[in-house]
């Protein structure tokens, strides 16, 4: 196997042309543990570690973020520009796994992994935040809603990787809220909920939610959130709002939970989250 240190995009773009079955090293946190169990065998790793244009964090004139793929997870949660709707993908970073995984493991490659039952995918899509796609052909920006495709699969193409992830500025007043339901702390997500919430007066004016380890990819439902706009978010619409979800829904079951299980966590765990994110906004006002 041969190992590549470009110091560009370009560089690396070209390299991974070049061999179709090389693949992008950025943090190796996942990579390598398939890597040892014999999961994937590529013929090059080109290392993303020497690149600069992918470590750094841009703000936008719009008021928001361009996050560089190679941003680890340590640097995502503690960046204090995730501030309002966007600290959700805050929240979400700053739960992943262990600081010594959170130190060496990068947006861009969990991002990329596109595993249902980590953190950080649902909490893009509540975000709504757009991935930056790099390839030889250029550059292109998909929605997270539309990037994460099947169960480790995504809309990347052969030769393409994440170059950055933009968080669009959130809506005024906005607070992000991210609720993650686990065995033990560090494990991956037995469920989990991400949202963004508006309250003008009383009433929901705004609320993005995705759940995360209840199917194959980020599960959000428009015909749930339907149920909270122009609510006080009593106790009816909230169910009526999870009902929807829990219908949309197709869970596995593994160690950490049955399917079952985790649809009856659904109600729970979004009025738990709902609550959270009330309460944010009331200490802020």
């Amino acid at each position: 196997m041969e190992f590549h240190q470009p110091t560009s995009l370009d560089a690396a773009l070209a390299l991974l042309a070049a061999d179709p079955e090389a693949l992008p090293l950025a943090g190796g946190a996942t990579l390598v543990a398939m890597m040892n169990a014999d999961l994937v065998e590529p013929s090059a790793l080109v290392s993303l570690g020497a690149i600069a244009e992918l470590q750094t964090t841009e703000e936008a004139a719009d008021g928001g973020l361009k996050i560089g793929a190679m941003i680890s997870h340590a640097a995502l949660a503690a960046d204090a520009r995730l501030t309002g709707g966007s600290a959700v993908v805050r929240e979400a970073a700053a739960q992943i796994a262990h600081p010594s995984v959170r130190n060496i493991g990068t947006l861009g490659g969990a991002v990329a992994h596109g595993d249902p039952s980590s953190d950080l995918p649902a909490a893009l899509v509540a975000a709504g935040a757009m991935i930056e796609v790099a390839g030889e052909a250029g550059k292109r920006e998909i929605a997270a809603e539309d990037f994460f495709e099947d169960y480790l699969t995504t809309a990347l193409q052969a030769g393409e990787m994440v170059s950055a992830v933009l968080l669009p500025a959130q809506p005024e007043g906005a607070k992000g809220h991210y609720e993650k339901f686990a065995r033990v702390h560090g494990d991956y997500a037995t469920l989990s909920v991400a949202l963004v919430l508006v309250k003008t007066g009383s009433e929901c004016s705004f609320v993005r939610i995705a759940l995360g380890a209840a199917g194959a990819t980020p599960v959000r439902v428009a015909e749930a959130e339907a149920y909270l706009f122009g609510s006080a978010l009593e106790v009816d619409a909230v169910e009526a709002a999870a009902a929807k979800l829990v219908e949309a829904s197709d869970p596995v079951d593994d160690v950490r939970g049955s399917a079952e299980y985790r649809q009856m966590l659904v109600p729970r765990l979004l009025a738990r989250s709902l609550a959270a994110a009330q309460a944010k906004l009331e200490a802020r006002s």
